[in-house]
């Protein structure tokens, strides 16, 4: 299984458009060779390089396994999403301070749907896919906060 993004290539650049300051939309992904015996996908975003150590931007779980691709203008309101680190039950896009942080876009593909609601934890999600996960695929990016206009870097 693979997951890749026209948005940047892995271990690239994530555009400033898919940051907090950009937009705040998620870069569209997507998904490929997902295992026939997959009966659904979870996503998990996160930066393992925050101060107060790994931050989660977003949870997305129980997509159908025929998904190809979770286009940045999909509606957001379509998908089983749980809750972030800033508490939000959404997609929270990078906002990094110098240095450059790291951003991963997790995929896994799993043998069952979750019975999890809508907000659910990252540790309860990861704690309903133990013994679930058939495959996994990553995509990382980085991202620094602009040096702005007439301030040396």
């Amino acid at each position: 299984m693979r997951i890749s993004s026209p948005a940047f290539n892995n271990g690239g650049t994530i555009p400033e458009r898919y940051t907090r300051d950009g937009g705040n939309k998620w870069p569209t992904l997507r998904f490929y060779d997902v295992p026939a015996t997959a009966q659904s996908l979870a996503l998990i975003v996160g930066n393992p390089d925050a101060p107060r150590g790994a931050f989660t931007h977003w949870i997305v779980f129980n997509i159908s396994p025929a998904t190809r691709e979770l286009n940045e203008d999909a509606e957001p309101g379509m998908l089983h999403q749980g809750r972030n680190d800033y508490g939000q039950d959404d997609y929270a896009a990078p906002i990094s301070p110098s240095p450059e942080h790291q951003y991963y876009f997790r995929l896994y593909a799993l043998d069952t749907q979750l019975p999890l609601s809508h907000g659910v934890s990252r540790l309860r999600l990861e704690s309903s896919m133990i013994g679930h996960v058939i495959a996994e695929a990553e995509i990382q990016g980085h991202f620094a906060a602009p040096v702005p206009v007439g301030v040396p870097a």
